[in-house]
């Protein structure tokens, strides 16, 4: 078991977090947004956070809020001028990927940046397989993942449950230069048995499933009742030797352990590494962010 520190970017960078917080800086502006694992008190002072910042997001309603989605969510409070939506660029090798990011209503801006240790081990891993290496991106929300694995010559399925995601995810593909990924709204279980009926297969498979969820059709996710289901149509869409599995998975009750103990039920790989993901902020902390799993067959 091992943490990972996501390492490579320029356009992102996490200031501090605390207080049930987060800063981060997004290109060329700042952002606070709720972090629920951030339970120890910030380095920085409040006001310092407030100075640097543009806007913050709240899960309760504010009166100077931008854009608010329900009552169970929030919206953002602005602080100083900023744009609805920019982008930010991550270099991959000789590859640059680029991010359409939006303020959301959910808090959420379009990208998870510790996954840039994943996209690099996509990367590298496609360029092993070399032509003809198809890859499944299954929860795959804004397609970091997918995009990574296209750069490097994947035939690349997409899949997420919500139509505006898929939207965005194409817009950063075109934003990145490539084509030809195959999108999909679907939902990622129903989508998976029948590929294992049709007797396809996948040279590499991404998973970032989430606690909850709804499929297009209303089609319930819950991660402890469905996940071993899941990882065991997976094993079966994988094409054998030389073939990759990457896991992600935020649930704050799960450890790295259950996703280790799933995979080894119906997979046995000849290289794996799990543990738990990290950002490291300016003023020293170190945010836990998800755990992983990352295996070659």
């Amino acid at each position: 078991m091992i943490i990972l520190k996501a390492e490579g970017w320029k356009d992102y960078e996490l200031i501090d977090c605390g207080g049930f917080e987060k800063i981060e800086r997004f290109g060329k502006y700042i952002l606070i947004r709720p972090e629920p694992q951030a339970i120890w008190n910030k380095r920085l002072p409040e006001e310092e956070w407030l100075k640097m910042a543009n806007a913050r997001y709240q899960r309760e309603k504010q009166k100077k809020a931008y854009r608010f989605a329900d009552e169970e969510n929030g919206g953002w409070t602005f602080f100083k001028k900023m744009p609805e939506s920019w982008t930010i660029s991550y270099e991959l090798g000789t590859v640059i990927l680029n991010f359409k990011l939006n303020l959301t209503t959910f808090g959420h801006i379009g990208v998870f940046p510790e996954q840039a240790e994943n996209w690099k081990y996509i990367f590298e891993n496609v360029k092993k397989a070399g032509a003809g290496c198809k890859v499944l991106n299954l929860f795959a929300y804004t397609g970091g993942a997918s995009l990574a694995a296209k750069a490097a010559g994947a035939d690349v399925t997409h899949v997420d449950a919500v139509k505006n995601v898929i939207t965005w995810a194409r817009e950063n593909m075109e934003l990145t230069g490539l084509k030809d990924i195959r999108w999909l709204v679907e939902d990622a279980l129903k989508f998976v048995k029948r590929e294992v009926t049709r007797g396809k297969k996948y040279q590499g498979i991404i998973l970032d499933p989430p606690a909850y969820g709804r499929g297009p059709a209303g089609e319930k996710w819950v991660l402890e009742e469905n996940f071993n289901e899941l990882i065991s149509l997976c094993s079966q869409l994988l094409a054998g030797k030389d073939s990759f599995l990457v896991l992600n998975l935020y649930s704050l009750g799960f450890s790295s352990l259950i996703g280790n103990n799933v995979v080894e039920s119906y997979l046995t790989s000849s290289e794996k590494e799990y543990g738990e993901f990290y950002l490291l902020s300016q003023t020293g902390i170190q945010l836990p962010l998800g755990t992983f799993l990352r295996m070659k067959i």
